[in-house]
């Protein structure tokens, strides 16, 4: 299995940014296709973005899309994921996710690795 842990969350003024990192240990992590998923208060939880195995391919909600990027790098075990442009609906827990068998990006379900979370707030 592989043990993920999120950092880079904190508070922020609307317009500002932010990069969330994803450390990952244990199994190879190319072996996983990897998500950002988000939960905020009284919502479900929101796919975000995600990246294919190699890192070739990008995958983002409409609600990010053109101000968040994703992006992932084998070599050092690790993903990301800059913020941009972060506006108040933005606040919510930021999950990383990994999976290594097929199935709807957009499910969480599908995901069998998740690390705690990280908070992001921002404010109006």
């Amino acid at each position: 299995q592989v043990q993920l842990v999120e950092s880079g969350g904190g508070l922020v003024q609307a317009g500002g940014s932010l990069r969330l990192s994803c450390a990952a240990s244990g199994r190879t992590f190319s072996n996983y296709y990897m998500g950002w998923f988000r939960h905020a208060p009284g919502k479900e939880r929101e796919f975000v973005a995600s990246v294919t195995w190699s890192g070739g391919t990008t995958y983002y909600s409409d609600s990010v899309k053109g101000r968040f990027t994703i992006s992932r790098d084998n070599a050092k075990n690790t993903m990301a994921l800059q913020m941009n442009s972060l506006k108040p609906e933005d606040t919510a827990v930021y999950y990383c996710a990994a999976r290594n068998r097929l199935g709807d990006r957009l499910d969480p379900s599908v995901y069998s690795y998740w690390g705690q979370g990280t908070q992001v707030t921002v404010s109006s």
